[in-house]
């Protein structure tokens, strides 16, 4: 028997960003919408536990028990008092690296995967505790379609939405490390009042109302200054972007990835094609969301 489950990418419409805790984590207000790029996770059994990859850049994703699908079967058998043997492998679509949740979702799919092959009937409230505990943005790639997340991004309110969303994704020549933008946020504001992170009402009610104007204008990340400072060939790609039509243009997450709204498909298309001739970027996807998390594929 297998079980494949199809898991979709994010893009932060907004990322707010409260100062470092003790723990060195940082409090965040984190409105997450799932679009249509998916990475499938398959589980069969197996003597052990085993990770395999293909797909772009599968050369890039860790293949040892560092890999959060791995994790995330390891952490699941633990509860249920059995053995993680199985073979997992990642059909990567996502792309690496990205600041798109790629790993993440591959965690989440590997949960609900591994809880399906051994019908252990996990509540969802655990797998959502599990996700937590693999990761700040695990818990959304089981959930989908729009959340806030507060704390560390981990505890989710579903939001509504009231359209599709159109979006065209730069990714770049190299890939951004997420705790080194942290870092360099920290730097950037050091002897500054870091205010508390709070969801924007006006981006809120853009969602709820499915007005990609609105929504534009709303969209925000606080780790934008950050990663720019890291990478600042991404202010080229933003440039592009916006030159070609998009809405609104920003750095998805942590990067290096760059994320244009734009109003429709053929906007996407024309917005791809110029990102493409202008050079500024590796490779370009276009996708809409909201997209639905974690779901069973196939099973048999």
């Amino acid at each position: 028997m297998s079980v494949t489950v199809r898991v979709p990418a994010k893009v932060n419409v907004q990322l707010a960003v409260g100062a470092a805790r003790p723990d060195g984590f940082h409090d965040l207000a984190n409105v997450f919408l799932a679009v249509g790029l998916y990475d499938e996770i398959t589980v069969t059994p197996a003597d052990g536990l085993r990770v395999t990859c293909d797909g772009p850049d599968a050369d890039q994703v860790p293949l040892d028990r560092t890999n959060l699908a791995a994790r995330a079967a390891e952490a699941l058998a633990e509860r249920y008092g059995r053995s993680p043997d199985v073979h997992l492998h990642i059909a990567k679509d996502i792309p690496v690296a990205g600041g798109m949740a790629g790993g993440s979702a591959d965690g989440a799919g590997a949960l609900v995967a591994c809880d399906a092959l051994w019908g252990t009937g996990a509540p969802r409230e655990e797998l959502l505790e599990i996700c937590a505990e693999l990761g700040s943005d695990v818990p959304f790639s089981l959930v989908g379609g729009a959340a806030l997340g507060i704390g560390r991004g981990e505890r989710l309110t579903p939001l509504e939405v009231g359209g599709t969303f159109h979006w065209v994704f730069a990714m770049a020549g190299r890939g951004l490390s997420t705790p080194a933008v942290f870092r360099e946020f920290d730097r950037l504001g050091e002897g500054t009042d870091i205010p508390e992170p709070v969801a924007s009402g006006e981006l809120l009610a853009a969602l709820a109302k499915g007005d990609p104007d609105a929504l534009a204008a709303a969209v925000s990340n606080d780790l934008q200054p950050a990663a720019l400072s890291l990478f600042p060939e991404l202010a080229g790609t933003l440039a592009a972007g916006r030159a070609a039509g998009a809405l609104a243009a920003l750095v998805s997450g942590s990067g290096p990835t760059t994320a244009f709204l734009v109003r429709d498909p053929e906007t996407a298309a024309a917005v791809a094609q110029a990102l493409v001739s202008s050079g500024t970027c590796r490779t370009v996807r276009t996708a809409s969301g909201p997209a639905p998390g974690a779901t069973v594929a196939a099973a048999g």
